[in-house]
């Protein structure tokens, strides 16, 4: 399983919102709205690279409000 933290800016006065809906999208463990450069932090999991990929495309930056995100995945050393 791969895990990965996913850095979200919104619009202004949006990051409750897109959190809510993230929440919500299967493989998302959980999304909290923080304060600094990023306004959401997600963490996800999905069986493989590829498939973490296509969530963050296919359904994180398709949520309305989001104007960036920026993928961290884990690693164990």
């Amino acid at each position: 399983m791969v895990h990965a933290y996913i850095l979200v800016q919104t619009e202004v006065g949006k990051a409750s919102a897109v959190a809510g809906v993230i929440a919500a999208i299967t493989g998302v463990l959980q999304a909290e709205d923080v304060t600094g450069p990023y306004d959401v932090i997600v963490r996800a999991e999905a069986p493989t690279m590829d498939d973490l990929g296509r969530m963050v495309v296919a359904q994180i930056q398709q949520v309305e409000g989001i104007t960036r995100t920026l993928t961290c995945p884990v690693v164990n050393l």
